[in-house]
C-alpha cells in the first residue's frame, strides 16, 4: 500500500469514526433504537455486573467507536512513515490496520445495529479476526520500529 494511500484511507476512517460516533452519541443512545431492538433479550453478565443488552451494546458500539480512531491515528502514522522510509513491513502494517479496522469496528457496528444475526450471519464471531489483524498492525510496525536506522 502506498503512503497516499494509507494517507486518504486514514483520513476517511478518521471521518467516519466521528460520524458513526455522533451516530451512536444521538441516534443510538437518544431515540431508544437499541432499547426497542433488544428489549426481548435477556440481560447480560460483564464483569460480574448485569447489564440490560441495549446497555451492553451500546457500550460495544462505543468501543468500536474507540477502536476505529485510535487505529484511523496508527494508519495515518504508518502513511507519513511510509512516505519518509517505504518498507514491506510497513505496508504489512497498513493492510493489516486496514482490514482491523473493517473487520473489528465494521463487524461491531453492524452487530449492533442489524444485531447478532443480521442477514443470517454470526457477527461476533468475525469481530476477533479484525481484532487479530489489528494486533499484527501493532506487531509490524514494532518490526519496522526495530528496523529502523539509529539516528545518532
Amino acid at each position: 500500500m502506498s503512503s497516499r494511500t494509507c494517507l486518504i484511507l486514514a483520513t476517511l476512517f478518521g471521518f467516519l469514526s466521528v460520524l458513526l460516533g455522533a451516530f451512536g452519541a444521538h441516534v443510538l443512545s437518544d431515540t431508544g433504537y437499541l432499547e426497542r431492538r433488544y428489549v426481548e433479550l435477556e440481560p447480560k453478565q460483564v464483569a460480574g455486573m448485569t447489564l440490560t443488552a441495549a446497555y451492553k451494546y451500546y457500550q460495544d458500539f462505543q468501543t468500536s467507536v474507540r477502536y476505529h480512531m485510535w487505529h484511523a491515528l496508527a494508519l495515518m502514522a504508518v502513511g507519513l512513515w511510509k512516505s519518509q522510509r517505504d518498507s514491506k513491513v510497513l505496508s504489512l502494517a497498513a493492510w493489516s490496520l486496514t482490514i482491523g479496522i473493517v473487520f473489528f469496528s465494521g463487524v461491531l457496528y453492524l452487530l449492533v445495529i442489524g444485531g447478532p444475526r443480521y442477514g443470517g450471519i454470526p457477527w461476533g464471531r468475525l469481530a476477533p479476526v479484525g481484532g487479530t489483524a489489528l494486533l499484527v498492525g501493532w506487531i509490524a510496525m514494532l518490526v519496522a520500529a526495530c528496523q529502523q536506522p539509529n539516528d545518532e
